[in-house]
């Protein structure tokens, strides 16, 4: 058992709701909100990735070239402030504070990059796979988060609310891991080996800096 030294966080469904931006690709679609949400959630519970989503809707649909028409349009693909989750800011000011490095890692475009910058979090490291050339789960991507975190793999908690993406390949590239039960990945997808290998299963973030204290208290 290590000092948890950096923590790391997945971005889409940890710390922003994802909710608005699949409400406007249904709206792009044509297709009910709740039906695209239906679907969406299918998917997933079949193993097949987001995207595949669209295809349902419409075959061929190229997700970079509709996401440019959006663009031109006017109506980008996006967050805001008021996406972000309620416990995510108190969480990595904490994190912060208590004198880790606090990091955000996820499978975004550069768009939601710059989005990310814009809303001044309490963090030291923003990556995205647009930015870094890599993404989840490929084992590159982690190995960036360890390059980023400037510490020990054993010392860095990556915390995110998919296991197929998130938990197991970091827990295989050698991280902790924390899993967030919250967003459609967070229930639906469940594999009991990987989560009890979880240095900590959460309901929401603000129990994390209280538990990352207690598992740093005996190093201390």
């Amino acid at each position: 058992m290590a000092l948890i030294r950096a923590v790391f966080f997945d971005v889409g469904e940890t710390i922003i709701d994802e909710t608005r931006e699949y409400g406007t690709w249904a709206d792009w679609l044509g297709v009910p909100r709740h039906t695209f949400s239906a679907v969406f959630g299918a998917v997933i519970a079949q193993g097949g990735d987001y995207r595949d989503t669209f295809q349902v809707f419409r075959p061929g649909f190229d997700l970079a070239i509709e996401r440019e028409k959006r663009a031109a349009e006017g109506i980008p693909e996006g967050f805001e402030d008021t996406n972000v989750y309620p416990d995510a800011r108190a969480c990595l000011e904490e994190l912060k504070a208590a004198g880790l490095l606090v990091g955000l890692a996820g499978n975004q475009t550069a768009r939601a990059e710059r989005i990310l910058r814009s809303l001044d979090f309490a963090v030291d490291v923003i990556g995205t796979s647009d930015g870094w050339g890599v993404e989840k789960p490929e084992s590159d991507f982690f190995d960036r988060v360890v390059e980023e975190a400037g510490c020990a793999k054993e010392s860095i908690l990556y915390v995110g609310d998919r296991i197929d993406n998130d938990v197991r390949p970091a827990q295989q590239a050698g991280l902790r891991t924390a899993l967030i039960q919250r967003g459609p990945w967070g229930y639906i997808l469940r594999d009991p080996a990987v989560e009890e290998q979880c240095l900590f299963r959460l309901a929401n973030l603000a129990e994390l800096p209280n538990l990352v204290r207690l598992h740093n208290e005996p190093f201390s």
